[in-house]
């Protein structure tokens, strides 16, 4: 007998089921049920004599209790190893939790080619907005160019969120070392204001590894004044590629985004909402 492989999908819209459906019956389930949630959940061969109605009877087995439950994908034997499984995680979960409870304002470093950097610092800005705590933002390098994060936070969020731009804009525009080194400086400065300030919890620091790549801060002092004069609760993010060892040493918690593809090796500009 020959047979063929038919994509079985699962139709979690059925009521008390959790039955598949042969790929080739979609277009009738679609027409008469109306379900728009349909994810692949296996294969299975089916002989080509089978007629339609059969394959569907084979397919919905488990909707009809006359059928036989051996049909279904997921039988009783294979969920009582998935709960037994899951069972033995949490409780090793649940160990190790219990030795996890202190709390301190942790360094955090963003660094990587690929990109993310700054968007998850200014996500975590929007989270911490939401647990009631005070936040503020110097962002680096980047200038004076409106980015939505800069417009969302100062018009909407301006009690909860400080934002300072020091930068005028990426060092192959400026075309002014030095002007740069001010400009960083000043950033750097506001910034240690931010971090002893008591009130304020979260401070972004944004594209600050650019300015210590480039040397317009001196790492050393950073490093130091994060170490030893941070208050204890106060977080501190730092974002930008190329973040120096000595920054990474020091820093409790290091991401680093991996550059895989990207739309500008396409030709494709920078997007708003995706890039700025």
């Amino acid at each position: 007998m020959r047979t063929s492989e038919v994509g079985l999908w699962r139709l979690p819209c059925l009521p008390g089921d959790d039955a598949p459906v042969a790929a080739g019956d979609l277009s009738g389930h679609g027409r008469g049920g109306g379900c728009a949630s349909r994810i692949v959940a296996s294969r299975i061969a089916f002989p080509f004599h089978l007629s339609y109605d059969r394959h569907q009877q084979i397919a919905l087995g488990r909707s009809n209790p006359s059928m036989s439950s051996d049909r279904c994908l997921l039988n009783d034997e294979e969920n009582a190893r998935h709960a037994e499984k899951m069972k033995k995680i949490k409780a090793a979960r649940d160990r190790m939790m219990a030795t996890k409870t202190e709390e301190k304002g942790l360094v955090i470093v963003h660094t990587g080619k690929g990109k993310g950097k700054s968007s998850s610092g200014f996500g975590m800005v929007m989270r911490c907005i939401a647990h009631d705590m005070q936040c503020a933002v110097v962002q680096f390098i980047k200038g004076s160019r409106a980015t939505g994060e800069r417009t969302l936070l100062q018009d909407h969020f301006g009690d909860k969120c400080q934002f300072v731009v020091s930068g005028e804009g990426f060092t192959w525009e400026t075309q002014d070392r030095e002007r740069d080194i001010v400009a960083a400086q000043a950033g750097w400065e506001k910034a240690k204001a931010f971090i002893l300030d008591p009130a304020i919890q979260f401070v972004l620091l944004d594209e600050i590894n650019i300015a210590l790549r480039n040397d317009y801060l001196d790492i050393d002092d950073v490093v130091e004044f994060l170490l030893k004069e941070k208050p204890d609760m106060t977080h501190v993010c730092l974002t930008g590629r190329n973040a120096k060892p000595e920054l990474i040493e020091a820093a409790d918690l290091v991401s680093e985004m991996e550059l895989i593809k990207h739309p500008f090796r396409d030709g494709i500009k920078a997007q708003a909402g995706v890039e700025f």
